[in-house]
């Protein structure tokens, strides 16, 4: 039997209930386990993950903040899918941000050359085993390290807004084009290489038509 002491432990390790079911919805939300368009209740999260009803709204408050559901009272939480006006929002940043990142990177120091070659193998592997979500995660993390090499905190807090926005589309990408994954592994190597060979004209053409891709999604909306 467990000491008072080891279950007091325990219990102080857990996260609070709200956050529990905060992540729960979250990653079913960008792992697309909650597609646009699925209304969730209170009920059925609260019995999801093991507590009241009470943390299950303040978690859906918080969520309805960061644009991934919109509340109906007395109804639930509705997901909201990825619209077209996100995708071409996002794009742009991304663009403005990443093509002013590389241009800073060049040329790049050999720890991040180490680290895009790791983060890229990662990604390989995962997408061989079919395990979207987190190539996903891996994808958007290799660009992120690319963001930080330029030591601008504003800029990189800014681009850590987009994460979640990222991970959804990403996810949604391979999931609706599977034939994307390869063109993004070849196109992570080939902004690799530039980098390595200290090319900032083939680096930047490589992040215009890498990120610009996904402007084609910007004609309608993802699901």
């Amino acid at each position: 039997m467990p000491s008072t002491v080891t279950e007091k432990r325990a219990t102080e390790k857990r996260p609070p209930a709200a956050e529990r079911v905060y992540a729960h919805v979250k990653r079913g939300v960008l792992e697309r386990r909650y597609e646009g368009g699925t209304l969730l209740t209170e009920g059925e999260l609260a019995e999801a993950v093991g507590v009241s009803r009470t943390p299950v709204r303040e978690a859906l408050l918080k969520l309805e903040v960061e644009g991934l559901l919109r509340l109906y009272p007395k109804k639930g939480a509705l997901v909201l899918s990825v619209s077209a006006q996100e995708i071409a929002d996002v794009v742009e940043t991304r663009l403005l941000v990443e093509e002013h990142a590389v241009r800073k990177a060049v040329p790049a120091r050999p720890g991040l050359i180490a680290r895009l070659e790791e983060l890229l193998q990662t990604q390989r592997a995962q997408a061989a085993a079919g395990q979207f979500a987190d190539a996903a995660a891996t994808d958007r993390c290799f660009h992120a390290e690319i963001v930080r090499s330029g030591g601008n905190e504003i800029l990189s807090r800014l681009y850590d807004q987009l994460r979640d926005r990222q991970l959804r589309m990403g996810v949604a990408v391979m999931h609706s084009h599977p034939d994307r994954i390869a063109k993004t592994l070849a196109e992570h190597g080939e902004l690799l290489e530039a980098l390595r060979a200290g090319d900032t004209d083939a680096a930047v053409a490589v992040v215009r038509r890498h990120v610009g891709w996904f402007q084609n999604l910007a004609r309608g909306d993802v699901r």
